[in-house]
């Protein structure tokens, strides 16, 4: 049975009892088909996109194994937080409100919503830029008309939850043949591309690697994903109430989990990959805002239809990760502070929050500052990311909260090292930040 309070976002009760007449294995798997790619779409948001294209034109395909490694560290940390929600039914939000002091509460409910602001950051940029692309509409206008999406999520939620997995995932079809089509016309070298997913100390010896490997990682484990990953299982599948039911749907959300995220890392390469193919590889080594990426794309590779792939596939990114904040910010609210909000005012502030830097940076610095605020947002995510994994990670591995589910100390072992390795990335970045000369 789905819970209150966030339910009411995302509640639908989609998923049949899977303790009544026994199905095949596909037929109870593609009842669990969906949020991952809601997940997933988090994984390649205009963020993504200003991170990679800048990594992929600067230092070709070195960074490539930083996107592989990022990827590998959101199958874990996100395949933690829906154990968490299927064994314990709370959200990750919900578990720290209860479990943690209050103070230290209200300080995590304050920077996932830091988080989230810098999610919609991304968002608002990267859809203005799609619409400036393809329809010639002024960045600062398009900013604005950006907090219509609201209308959007509000049919789609009364169409039924279906309704918004299904939107999401036939636009991730629609990005991944974009990206298809990218590749074919970008003629990579994969044997470059095969050994750029080999480690390498890159990002130790180059400030410039390291900043955008940060930034990489913080738009690939976003922390309100796992907020969000937490919440979805429970409120919109029906995971039965016996033990072996919960185990059953466990190791569907973990597979729906595994597959979306494959999916992500699919076209996170992509987009690394065509930057160094198109750019690097061209002497173009300095790209580091989209709308220059959108003009130069077409004629370093001598086909028109490039550019309009690129723009059709970063406006799809946008309309696609506004659902996935919008229902996270909800879930945070709500798990933090059990504050309920209409889905509308809360979708208006948190995108007027968003707006408005976008807005200021446009008006002042002008619209060549905009990929470098793109990238920032993203390393604000990667510094808030240790707040929501370490609580996660302590959670999972805690038999009180979790019962019979509680995760194995092997993943819990590897849970803790990826926040840990992510929390020295950051002193390191912030320590090259404060002293310069130091790295």
């Amino acid at each position: 049975m789905a819970k209150a309070g966030t339910a009411e976002v995302v509640l639908e009760g989609v998923g049949p009892n899977l303790g009544g007449r026994p199905r095949g294995f596909w037929r109870q798997f593609l009842v669990f088909v969906g949020p991952g790619y809601l997940i997933a779409t988090g994984y390649m948001d205009p963020g993504n996109w200003a991170t990679s294209i800048a990594g992929g034109s600067a230092f070709g395909y070195q960074l490539l194994f930083v996107a592989l490694l990022a990827s590998l560290m959101a199958i874990v940390m996100q395949s933690l937080a829906a154990r968490l929600g299927i064994a314990s039914n709370r959200d990750l939000a919900e578990l720290c409100r209860e479990a943690l002091p209050r103070p230290l509460s209200l300080l995590l409910w304050a920077l996932a919503e830091l988080a989230i602001c810098a999610t919609d950051l991304a968002e608002v940029i990267g859809t203005a830029i799609g619409l400036n692309l393809l329809f010639a509409i002024p960045i600062g206008l398009g900013t604005m008309l950006t907090a219509a999406d609201v209308f959007l999520i509000l049919a789609l939620q009364r169409l039924g939850f279906r309704w918004i997995e299904a939107f999401v995932m036939a636009l991730l079809v629609l990005i991944a043949a974009c990206f298809f089509g990218e590749l074919l016309l970008a003629h990579p070298r994969w044997s470059d591309v095969a050994a750029g997913m080999l480690p390498n100390g890159i990002v130790l010896t180059n400030p410039t690697a390291l900043y955008l490997a940060i930034g990489m990682i913080g738009a690939t484990v976003m922390p309100h994903n796992l907020y969000l990953h937490s919440s979805l299982p429970q409120t919109t599948r029906d995971l039965g109430e016996g033990l072996e039911q919960r185990r059953r749907s466990l190791r569907f959300v973990t597979l729906d989990t595994v597959i979306a995220l494959s999916l992500a890392l699919i076209i996170n390469v992509s987009l690394i990959v065509v930057a160094a193919a198109a750019f690097f590889a061209n002497g173009q080594t300095k790209v580091t805002e989209l709308p220059d990426a959108y003009r130069l794309i077409a004629p370093l590779l001598g086909a028109p239809l490039a550019a309009t792939l690129f723009a059709v596939a970063l406006l799809a990114c946008g309309f696609n990760s506004t659902i996935t904040a919008t229902l996270s910010g909800q879930i945070v609210m709500e798990g933090f502070l059990r504050i309920r909000l209409p889905n509308w005012l809360r979708r208006l502030i948190t995108r007027a929050i968003a707006i408005v830097p976008a807005v200021v940076t446009v008006l002042w610095f002008g619209e060549a500052a905009i990929g470098r605020l793109l990238i920032l947002s993203q390393v604000v995510l990667s510094l808030q990311l240790p707040f929501a994994m370490i609580p996660l990670v302590l959670f999972t591995a805690d038999r009180r909260h979790m019962g019979a589910l509680v995760a194995p100390r092997w993943l819990s072992g590897l849970g803790m090292l990826i926040a840990l390795l992510i929390s020295g990335l950051n002193v390191w970045l912030v320590a090259q930040w404060l002293l310069p000369d130091a790295g």
